[in-house]
């Protein structure tokens, strides 16, 4: 299949999803993933499984320590609550995934801003466009951000190894193609800062704060406060009926779901299944929402080749850009 042919298909698929749907109720699988290295196999069975039938599910006993969470929590809003003058010393360039956002990232899905702003941190770009926030600004972000991107590196490592297991790939095969000491890196940590929607008025509610889409990468941990709710799942399989699930945040447990990246690897054995994060109904919570994402995507030199042929090679670098420029307005 034609890589140009194939990426816009992708897209199409989510811009026949944007209208409301109705909610039912599904089973989001739930893995455990202590004792990993003695239970691997068990898990990578669980895994794969949550994936092709449904593309998300939620983990526990990950490794990461509560109070590093609610740390990066509070750390990300340090950055949110600064003048947006000096939020905007660190602008998201086009094209590139790192950099403030103020509501630009339009999905195809609606063709409306998403209701949010963010920060991304990809760390070479940080680097080579010198969008870090000064000390003088923000004292200890960088240092704080890079440790709990680093942690959350080494969880999507340790799954991304059981789909490499049952692909019948090396194990460490994506934990190479995810270097991190590379300047071809692009894995991301996105700090997401949904608005209030206390005061609004009616006709406010009838956007989203993110338009139903699916993730460009292989694979996303999600991190969400417990009740801060709004995140919606739709099963690709699905898609056609707009029948949507409620993903209630739970402490404790993150929740991850398989993106477009790796759903292409696997020559769509896994599903990439479209999320969308509603506004609030009456009586739910109306403030600030924060989520922390941890995109997993391969290095930009990384080719991507199923084990089963179906779909023409391409470079990670080059399928991302195309998602990303059809995901944000024009500066």
């Amino acid at each position: 299949m034609n890589i140009q042919t194939d990426t816009l298909a992708e897209l199409a698929k989510e811009a026949t999803i944007g209208g409301m749907g109705t909610t039912v109720d599904r089973e989001i699988p739930v893995i455990d993933l202590s004792d990993f290295d003695n239970r691997k196999h068990e898990i990578a069975d669980a895994l794969w499984q949550a994936s092709v039938d449904i593309g998300f599910f939620q983990v526990y006993n990950h490794g990461i320590a509560q109070d590093d969470i609610d740390a990066a929590f509070d750390t990300a809003w340090t950055f949110f609550e600064l003048p947006a003058e000096v939020k905007a010393k660190t602008p998201m360039p086009k094209g590139i995934n790192a950099g403030w956002e103020f509501k630009a990232q339009v999905r195809p899905s609606t063709g409306t801003p998403d209701n949010k702003e963010s920060f991304q941190l990809t760390r070479p770009d940080m680097i080579r466009l010198n969008l870090w926030p000064s000390e003088d600004d923000l004292p200890g972000f960088r240092e704080k951000m890079l440790r709990f991107e680093r942690q959350n590196w080494q969880l999507g490592m340790r799954i991304l190894s059981c789909f490499a297991l049952k692909m019948g790939f090396a194990e460490d095969f994506f934990t190479k193609v995810h270097d991190p000491s590379s300047d071809q890196y692009q894995s991301t940590l996105r700090l997401i800062h949904y608005m209030s929607m206390e005061g609004a008025k009616p006709e406010d509610f009838m956007s989203w704060r993110a338009g139903a889409h699916s993730d460009f990468d292989c694979l996303t941990i999600l991190h969400q406060k417990e009740g801060e709710g709004g995140l919606q799942v739709c099963p690709g399989k699905d898609a056609a009926l707009k029948e949507w699930t409620d993903v209630p945040p739970r402490k404790g447990y993150i929740t991850c779901n398989i993106g477009d990246m790796l759903m292409r690897w696997s020559d769509d054995q896994l599903q990439s299944t479209l999320h969308r994060v509603r506004m609030p109904r009456e009586n739910e919570y109306m403030g600030r929402r924060l989520s922390l994402p941890f995109f997993c995507q391969a290095n930009r030199d990384a080719v991507i080749e199923g084990p089963l042929g179906k779909y023409e090679a391409i470079t990670a670098g080059e399928y991302l850009t195309r998602r990303i420029n059809a995901n944000f307005a024009k500066k």
